[in-house]
């Protein structure tokens, strides 16, 4: 087996993921925990993060290297933003040492857009766009990264030209928990999905994203009228939702641009379908994958072996 030859960690608001990884780049251990940066803020960031190391038996002298929230202002040390444009490479050396600990912790920075009348940040994405895409990648892209707050990045020739955030998984939440619409979507979640009315919802946003008030309420109005089950109006919440999201992301982009998907898990499929249905031809990144990639770039250029 490898040697230990540092420890990635990715550090979400409401996620924990760490790998021991060896010097021949393989995955020695993995820890994961929904020990966020809003659990470590109170537990304490050093405390988590031996809890993990102890479970993956990181020896002492092992370094860190840190991803996401717990740079953030509320996380554990601040980290800061790189404004773009800029190279992705900007990102390798712009991280920042943990004071007071054992072992050598480093976190790296987010990105920031600083344009008043488009201001946006990203914290954790950053890593996952480098893994994805290396710092000398070539030509124009469009990354899509959905999450609570999608991301969409525009990329030429590893260059971050800008970027624009999403609400779409908060705003889902928000619709089906707290809005006339809950009654619509009650019970769905035991029910099988309703692809049909998923690819309709994503048609009708990405050909009408000025609609997207009045597409949510017929989740409501298609129930009482049609018969839309609970589990359509869902399908239909969450396909106006990612419709309208693409709609705005390609708003951006050059024409014939490349759409690369870093996702994982349910949020790929639901993507994949959205860009078949829109006929949008894409490539698909798994987004553990990406993380680790960037991490281990940033690892490799902070401690080069």
């Amino acid at each position: 087996m490898a040697n230990p030859a540092y420890v990635a960690v990715d550090w979400g608001t409401s996620s924990f993921r760490l790998w021991l990884i060896g010097a021949d780049g393989s995955i020695l251990g993995e820890s994961r925990s929904d020990e966020g940066m809003t659990t470590a803020a109170r537990t304490g960031f050093p405390a988590v993060l031996a809890t993990h190391l102890a479970k993956v038996a990181a020896p002492d002298t092992t370094p860190v290297i840190v991803c996401g929230m717990a740079g953030a202002k509320q996380g554990w040390v601040e980290a800061g933003y790189i404004d773009v444009p800029t190279s992705l490479s900007a990102i390798l050396t712009g991280a920042v040492a943990v004071p007071g600990q054992s072992r050598d912790v480093r976190i790296l920075p987010g990105l920031a857009q600083r344009a008043k009348a488009m201001p946006d940040v990203m914290r954790g994405e950053e890593t996952q766009l480098l893994g994805a895409l290396g710092s000398g990648s070539k030509g124009s892209q469009a990354v899509c990264m959905p999450g609570t707050h999608s991301k969409w990045v525009h990329v030429t020739d590893g260059n971050v030209t800008g970027f624009s955030s999403f609400m779409t998984g908060e705003l889902f939440d928000a619709i089906s928990k707290h809005t006339i619409l809950a009654h619509a979507v009650a019970g769905a979640d035991q029910l099988p999905a309703d692809t049909t009315a998923f690819e309709d919802a994503v048609r009708a946003a990405f050909e009408r994203p000025a609609m997207a008030t009045n597409l949510f309420f017929t989740a409501r109005s298609g129930q009482l009228l049609h018969g839309l089950t609970a589990t359509g109006a869902q399908a239909r919440i969450s396909g106006t939702l990612i419709g309208i999201e693409i709609a705005g992301g390609l708003s951006e982009a050059g024409k014939g641009v490349s759409i690369s998907l870093v996702a994982s898990g349910r949020l790929q499929g639901l993507y994949e379908t959205a860009f078949k249905t829109l006929s949008l031809s894409y490539t698909t990144i798994d987004a553990d994958t990406a993380v680790r990639r960037g991490l281990a770039a940033a690892a490799n250029a902070i401690w080069p072996n």
